[in-house]
């Protein structure tokens, strides 16, 4: 996919003169620019000339916050630097679609807030271990060209040891990376990914599934560590056949004992999202599955199905590999019991001598 440029960007008065609102802005040399006094001035102009804005804006709350986990669900205890906030992949099931108020690329630029921050929850809890990323409002690459935020990032967590950071995309935008990882080696790199049909039918501004591995490929020829994540997992009449397809290509192509990770997470989504997903994209066949809200008032798809999906994987990943570490995201202890045969403990997240994996 192309890279992203905006044809207009609003900066917030406050954050002007900052450095690395200036270093965004010699990316851009030649956009139009606006100065506004807050970014709710932007979100309020209806319509814009342009969907293709960025705004640089200040964080005015925290940047690192605990993923939101669900209700009487497992928690991996996993924490979001929240540097950016929305995507124009577009994917129809994307939650930012119901989950923002502001619809435009904004980049918090008041990095030394972020990285003052760090340092304090570094010193507050020196004997905790960190699992960190930034690919809850944004995809952590998608605008790595402007923000050069994936060297910063790295070079700040190769000197936090009891830390694994994550860098989670769908693109293949990796040529910003530093070209080699440091040598603290907690760093991973992790993809989403779906069979070639959902990827052309749900996220058809995203990468295919095989230029997303080659570029997995690519990191770890430089030293990274990379991840995968089966999530959303999308039930339809062909799904375990074309799984397995995908998960066959993911092994040909990127050595299992060389894989931090792997995540498997049914397609759920806030109730809310289904008239939402319904307007904006009404090609999509995702709503037409057997989706149910649960208790925590998100759809998901009935347990037996949900259950049925991770098994099938699991045991097709198992039977090419016993070793690849493997967790579910958003699920319960019990359905952790019955697809993976144990109990999910909050030290589960380790780094070893060699590589960043599960324990």
């Amino acid at each position: 996919m192309p890279f992203f440029f905006p044809d207009a960007v609003y900066i917030e008065q406050r954050v002007l003169s900052l450095v690395h609102t200036q270093e965004i802005l010699s990316n851009l040399q030649g956009t139009p620019v606006h100065i506004v006094s807050h970014l709710s001035e932007v979100v309020s102009k209806k319509p814009l000339p342009s969907d293709k804005i960025l705004i640089l804006a200040k964080q005015e709350g925290k940047f690192l916050k605990p993923c939101p986990c669900t209700k009487n669900h497992i928690c991996c205890g996993y924490y979001f630097i929240n540097l950016a906030t929305n995507c124009p992949i577009g994917c129809t099931y994307c939650i930012l679609q119901g989950y923002l108020n502001n619809p435009y690329l904004t980049v918090y630029t008041n990095l030394d807030d972020l990285f003052t921050e760090l340092d304090e929850t570094k010193r507050s809890f020196r004997k905790k271990f960190f699992r960190i990323g930034t690919g809850e409002l944004t995809d952590s690459l998608i605008l790595d060209h402007l923000t050069g935020h994936s060297r910063k990032l790295i070079s700040y967590f190769a000197n936090w040891h009891d830390a694994l950071f994550e860098l989670k995309t769908k693109t293949t935008q990796i040529q910003h990376l530093p070209e080699k990882p440091p040598p603290s080696n907690n760093i991973v790199i992790s993809w989403s990914l779906n069979p070639a049909r959902i990827i052309r039918e749900e996220e058809k501004h995203a990468p295919l599934l095989e230029e997303r591995i080659m570029a997995a490929a690519t990191c770890l020829k430089a030293g990274y560590g990379v991840g995968f994540h089966f999530d959303p997992l999308i039930h339809y009449p062909e799904w375990e056949k074309e799984y397995k397809t995908t998960v066959k290509i993911l092994f040909d192509q990127i050595p299992a004992d060389k894989i931090a990770w792997i995540s498997l997470g049914a397609l759920r989504y806030p109730a809310k999202m289904d008239k939402i997903i319904r307007t904006n994209h009404p090609e999509s066949s995702i709503v037409l599955g057997e989706l149910f809200p649960g208790k925590d008032g998100k759809y998901r798809y009935f347990r037996p199905i949900r259950e049925q999906m991770y098994r099938t994987i699991t045991a097709y990943i198992r039977s090419l590999n016993r070793a690849v570490p493997l967790y579910l995201c958003m699920e319960s202890q019990s359905i952790w019991s019955k697809v993976l045969s144990r109990h999910f403990s909050s030290d589960i997240f380790r780094r070893t001598n060699s590589s960043p994996s599960l324990a």
